[in-house]
């Protein structure tokens, strides 16, 4: 029985239902066709070095996947393959190791600064695997995951920096930490767990066969504050000590002058006009899940520019996330208003330590930016309807150290008296109660966390 006949039992009755029908039919045939035929695949593209090869190796892998058989693939890999290679290669000594697990592709902001001190001051060998979700077929996506997972059995420790259930049904040696340095100092909309019975969201019964939060022996935060909010998203037990609030890595850097020069360096030369400007970072979470993540597009930019352009320019950064992004109109890209998402120009540290005012809404960033004692405002436009959807940790208007808006006339308004109305002293309080571990000096600690 050929490929494309697999294929089509697949779609029409699903992987389980096929494989019972051509295991009777053929010992080498059935869906053990297709696994060949996938890893022969798999094997061609690990040898494949032109772009071009890849590519075609890529569409025929895709080809080959459908709903039930991804579906399948995932249940396999997680509870059956994953496990069972990390006990296997459990066996082997622990190596003076580390290994950072990069879901998608590129080393991430939240890694960044503890991989490169690992690799320059410390005697660990560092390993980075990236997987490539969301750009590779999901067969390409596990099978990069295989190779994670052979080198975190031998590891001294595991850096992530978001969930992932790849790691759910693990049997972990005593020898190894998994360290979460998580993507967000801070959290004001509803993640993980606590979003369990919202529409969209994941059920329970998905995190209980998908274990995301389980496995991490320590999950390093920006402080005490915040411990009840990674406790409750994350299903942690405070007197199971996981919890750290012992800082953030990446925020290290923003205390390095050598670092903040270099950052104001890099936006004169990607932006000459910043010289004689003063910097607005709009900065946006998500709106939506999953595929259908997009960035909002409420904020005018013809209205800032003809208020704001003598003295300022508007840098965007969407979430990295997000699969639909606004087009800064015509007239003012380039001259007044500039994106630098994902990978355009500078990340989102470089951009914080060089602007004058931060604009965001629900996003995370606010609370590293609080480091810089600089004037922010919020966004929300559309508060309630985002708290209904989704959620809030906290009373939004309570804790947020600058104005709430709802449209671009406030927050233009606001921008235009801001050497009056900036409250400083909001922010430092702001900063003190959410970021007091957060001193320059976190990665060493975190790197402590190995040996302990």
């Amino acid at each position: 029985m050929d490929i494309k006949a697999v294929i089509e039992h697949i779609k029409e009755d699903g992987i389980a239902t096929t494989w019972k029908i051509f295991r009777k039919r053929n010992k080498k045939g059935g869906l053990k066709t297709t696994i060949r035929k996938i890893d022969e695949l798999l094997y061609q593209l690990d040898q494949a070095h032109a772009p071009a090869a890849r590519h075609e190796l890529m569409r025929q892998i895709e080809e080959l996947e459908t709903p039930a058989y991804k579906k399948d693939l995932k249940r396999r890999y997680i509870c059956k393959i994953l496990p069972d290679i990390y006990k296997e290669g459990s066996k082997a000594p622990v190596e003076e190791k580390v290994v950072f697990l990069q879901p998608r592709t590129g080393l991430n902001q939240s890694c960044r600064y503890i991989y490169h001190k690992l690799e320059k001051e410390y005697p660990y060998k560092v390993v980075l695997h990236e997987l490539g979700r969301g750009q590779v077929p999901k067969t390409v996506y596990f099978h990069n995951a295989k190779a994670f997972i052979k080198d975190a059995a031998t590891a001294k420790a595991v850096f992530v920096h978001e969930s992932n259930n790849l790691m759910g049904h693990l049997n972990l040696r005593k020898e190894t930490k998994v360290i979460q340095l998580w993507h967000g100092c801070g959290v004001f909309k509803k993640i993980g767990l606590s979003t369990i019975g919202k529409k969209d969201f994941k059920s329970a019964k998905e995190y209980k066969d998908y274990p995301e939060y389980n496995n991490y022996s320590c999950v390093t935060i920006a402080s005490p504050e915040l411990s009840w909010v990674f406790e409750e998203f994350m299903g942690i037990r405070k007197e199971e000590n996981i919890i750290r609030p012992i800082g953030v890595s990446r925020t290290d850097e923003f205390f390095d002058e050598t670092y903040r020069k270099t950052c104001y360096e890099k936006l004169y030369k990607a932006i000459p006009a910043a010289k004689d400007k003063k910097v607005i970072l709009y900065a946006p979470t998500y709106r939506g899940v999953g595929q259908k993540r997009v960035s909002p597009d409420e904020l005018d930019v013809e209205k800032f520019a003809k208020a704001l352009s003598d003295e300022y320019i508007l840098i965007f950064k969407h979430h990295q996330t997000a699969n639909v992004i606004p087009e800064i109109p015509t007239p003012y890209k380039g001259t007044f208003a500039y994106d630098m998402t994902k990978g355009k120009g500078m990340s989102i540290n470089e951009l914080m330590t060089v602007a004058d005012i931060c604009v965001s809404d629900y996003s995370s960033l606010v609370f590293e930016y609080s480091l810089f004692e600089r004037p922010m405002a919020f966004f929300a436009f559309d508060l309630e309807e985002y708290i209904d959807k989704r959620g809030l940790y906290y009373d939004f208007d309570e804790i947020t150290p600058g104005p709430v808006v709802k449209t671009n006339e406030e927050l233009i308004d606001y921008i235009k008296h801001i050497s009056e109305r900036f409250d400083k002293k909001k922010v430092v309080d702001f900063k003190n109660r959410f970021m007091c571990s957060c001193d320059g000096h976190a990665t060493e600690r975190i790197i402590a966390l190995i040996e302990e």
